[in-house]
């Protein structure tokens, strides 16, 4: 009898502790949105006044409006097209005026409004099937400006989740940047920056493209930090270019292992468009970032959510029948655990999301992303990649 009693109480308490034990899950993603441009020409708006090796960005402003400046004087300076508006440069965007009404894109309200319903709806899926909810952060590249990704979170399938942004206007020379969105009642951002990818020609003058942004805070009350990122592309070429990806991993490198040290303990999300694939010498020497989580030291703090998905033939995009795996997350050895029970987040699932209607059906790109673009015809798709998710997952005890 003794021993029945003994056994009905431990199966209460399995059962009271089943009860009070819970997951809490937070998706991290991001997407290539391929050129989200508004329906405005616009430029952007340089300080003039700060030595040309390092300008400052205040805001892009329509061309329509650059006339209403003060002007006192025109120059050519070390931007290409570049208009001087007293001590302040205009730099027009190559693509802006692509980006219109009148161009041969037909770039209107109506294309404007399906595009930013499509990007939406794949935002409001990243990571859902784990979490049932939207991202708790999710990074934007190619976004034009800040007032795209409003209209963004201004849908009603991600108002929901009262997103903030963060975004800095980049130095590319196309016009567009990176942006962060997230969840104010889950992320508390305490320091949002960007560091310059600095690059330079063989005659020493400046190669501009994007800067990595870099967001510090409290993800659900851990310390956390995320790091965007669209490197330098391959053009001209995979070799003739490589020299600037490596560049963009050494300032990657720089800052994470600096926020390391400073915060001992922080947890780190650098995911992006690295234009490289995870076995390329950007990622594995310059970066460090290991695929094998067995690897993992303090010597090799860096793990690459994407190297075992890239191994298995996993592609987030194609370019001329040539699959890449561009698109990757890497996170920090303290969110890798083969533990089953973990208090504080470790990583639960990464991939790359590759529902059926992002890919094209039929022709010559059947099977690649079901992009927006087929040379000036707007096609009605999403982005020419797909998106990467990583799902973090902690215990806790509900009271």
């Amino acid at each position: 009898m003794k021993k029945n009693y003994i056994l009905i109480f431990m199966i209460i308490s399995v059962v009271i502790y089943a009860q009070q034990r819970q997951v809490k899950r937070a998706t991290v993603a991001f997407l290539n949105v391929e050129n989200l441009w508004d329906t405005i020409a616009s430029a952007d708006y340089i300080d003039g006044t700060l030595p040309p090796d390092n300008p400052k960005f205040h805001r892009s402003i329509p061309l329509d409006s650059v006339n209403l400046l003060e002007t006192t004087e025109n120059y050519r300076g070390e931007w290409s097209d570049e208009l001087l508006i007293g001590k302040k440069v205009i730099k027009r965007q190559m693509l802006s005026e692509d980006f219109t009404a009148k161009s041969a894109k037909r770039w209107g309200t109506k294309f404007y409004n399906q595009k930013i319903q499509n990007i939406t709806k794949v935002i409001s899926e990243l990571g859902k099937a784990y979490t049932n909810d939207n991202p708790a952060i999710c990074g934007l590249i190619e976004v034009e400006n800040r007032k795209v990704i409003e209209d963004l979170i201004k849908q009603p399938v991600l108002a929901k989740s009262n997103y903030g942004i963060i975004h800095y206007n980049s130095y590319d020379a196309r016009g567009i940047d990176i942006a962060l969105i997230y969840q104010k009642s889950r992320f508390v951002p305490e320091k949002t920056y960007t560091k310059e990818i600095k690059i330079y020609n063989e005659e020493g003058r400046r190669n501009y493209t994007r800067g990595i942004l870099v967001a510090v805070g409290l993800l659900d009350g851990e310390k956390f930090a995320v790091f965007m990122n669209h490197w330098p592309s391959r053009s001209g070429g995979e070799a003739a270019s490589l020299e600037k990806r490596n560049a963009a991993a050494n300032v990657l490198k720089t800052e994470m292992d600096l926020l390391r040290f400073e915060n001992p303990g922080i947890k780190m999300v650098a995911m992006g468009d690295f234009n490289d694939d995870p076995v390329s010498p950007s990622l594995r020497k310059f970066l460090g970032a290991t695929g094998d989580p067995d690897e993992l030291s303090a010597e090799k703090p860096y793990y690459n959510l994407m190297y075992k998905l890239y191994k298995s033939g996993v592609a987030s995009l194609a370019y001329r029948d040539a699959p890449n795996l561009f698109d990757q997350i890497i996170i920090s050895q303290n969110l890798y655990s083969k533990e089953k029970s973990n208090t504080s987040y470790a990583l639960f699932k990464a991939e790359i999301f590759a529902p059926p209607y992002l890919i094209t059906k039929e022709g010559q790109f059947k099977g690649y992303p079901f992009r927006s673009w087929e040379g000036d015809r707007f096609t009605g798709g999403f982005s020419d990649h797909f998106p990467a998710v990583s799902v973090f997952q902690r215990d806790y005890v509900k009271n």
